[in-house]
């Protein structure tokens, strides 16, 4: 539970200190002329080098979503500049203001819920066509009944629900919490950086919004650092990608390689294996086999004494105790195995699938479920003199195949003769 809060946690984390240093430079009064100068490019410069990195990457979602963004910005940049100039607003900032609140969360929160699941052509052109219909339709209205829209978009149709902190039109308060409680789904049921950032972007446009006109290059800040916020989320996915492991959550081979390379003077290595998993999996099939490693992974990733698993490959996993003795790690290592040894693996029926999760809980509490165990072996060494890692690594792994010669279910450390092989509970006998 821990672990799965931290992840949820690193998924916020950027977007949230970039929200706040927004938040930070948008209160400050006295800027020097550098900051002016940039504060005035950097959402086209965000858009530019964004809007380029999602379209080598072919995140068309994410694309439009910085490119609905930037729109609300040129928009209201326009009415700003005009109103610093003269110090005065335009005819039209009322309407273009009102339309931007009304429509920037319903094109946000539908550009962050639509995923791409056609052609991707295909998907950017229905992109583009509802961009288009949406700005055609708006652009139409506000230019052919300014006044009769402007009355439209301001009037109060729920003065009970009207309050005097409300600076924005009636109608855009509906669209953001309906956006928002879509979103916040979106992460509930998928939770990923991507919708993370979605979500906290969203809050910074809503803080935004009101502040318009009131605090100087609010607008350029904001807007800039909402698309800086799905720009990283993009980049955090691909590390994610290359770094952890799909199936298990764990990291993954490429991710144990760099840790490798940092490790000090003093540390284990463990490699654990999934025993007679190749049978395990032709009998019980690869979607039982695949619950199977998400297990162990599972308890893996809850190894004690500073311990910290990887995925090596198939059903190996490798273990990384930095600053660590190897006296000092067995124990960590035997409460694992046991812990897996003694797991009952509930199995399911994808026929018989409950329809929720009250079902399920109820079904596979029952006397007619079928259930399974596995158990796994460890090898274990240790850093020595003039070793380095990948010789550690060796070593663990010569140890592991001794742990499986030993009858499987055991820890095994390098040097350890197969009769050395004691289990916790045997010694304490």
């Amino acid at each position: 539970m821990l672990r799965s809060s931290a992840v949820r946690f690193s998924h916020f984390l950027p977007s949230l200190l970039l929200l706040l240093a927004g938040l930070a430079a948008a209160y400050v009064k006295d800027l020097n002329v550098f900051f002016t100068s940039l504060f005035n490019v950097l959402p086209t410069l965000v858009l530019l080098l964004g809007g380029a990195y999602c379209a080598v990457y072919r995140r068309q979602r994410e694309l439009f979503l910085m490119v609905t963004v930037y729109i609300a910005y040129f928009l209201l940049d326009t009415q700003t500049d005009f109103y610093r100039d003269n110090g005065k607003v335009r005819e039209d900032a009322a309407v273009v203001f009102h339309l931007v609140c009304l429509l920037l969360p319903l094109l946000f929160g539908l550009f962050a819920a639509w995923q791409e699941r056609t052609h991707l052509f295909q998907d950017m052109v229905a992109r583009f066509a509802v961009l288009l219909v949406f700005g055609s339709v708006a652009l139409a209205l506000e230019q052919s009944f300014p006044q009769a829209l402007l009355l439209w978009l301001s009037e109060i149709r729920w003065p009970a629900l009207h309050g005097a902190w409300m600076s924005l039109i009636q109608l855009s308060y509906p669209m953001f919490a309906a956006a928002f409680l879509l979103l916040a789904w979106q992460y509930w049921r998928h939770p990923r950086p991507l919708h993370a950032a979605q979500l906290v972007g969203l809050l910074g446009v809503f803080w935004m919004l009101p502040k318009t006109f009131i605090l100087p290059f609010t607008l350029n800040i904001m807007c800039s650092q909402v698309m800086l916020m799905i720009a990283a989320a993009v980049a955090h996915e691909a590390y994610q990608m290359a770094f952890r492991d799909e199936l298990t959550g764990l990291p993954g081979r490429r991710a144990l390689n760099e840790r490798m390379q940092r490790l000090g003077r003093n540390y284990v290595l463990a490699m654990s294996d999934v025993d007679h998993f190749k049978k395990f999996n032709d009998t019980h099939g690869h979607d039982v086999g695949d619950q199977v490693l998400r297990l162990v992974a599972s308890k893996l990733s809850k190894i004690g004494g500073g311990g910290r698993a990887y995925r090596y490959g198939g059903e190996e996993f490798a273990l990384v105790f930095a600053g660590k003795t190897i006296d000092e790690c067995m124990p960590h290592l035997e409460v694992i195995r046991q812990s897996i040894e003694t797991y009952s693996i509930q199995l399911r029926n994808p026929d018989s699938r409950p329809q929720d999760d009250q079902q399920g809980r109820q079904r596979r509490s029952g006397s007619a479920a079928s259930s399974v165990s596995v158990t796994v072996s460890i090898g274990v060494a240790e850093r020595l003199e003039q070793r380095t890692p990948e010789e550690v690594l060796k070593s663990a792994d010569q140890a592991l195949y001794n742990a499986k010669g030993a009858g499987r279910n055991c820890v095994i450390a390098h040097g350890q003769n197969r009769r050395g092989a004691v289990r916790m509970e045997a010694a304490a006998g």
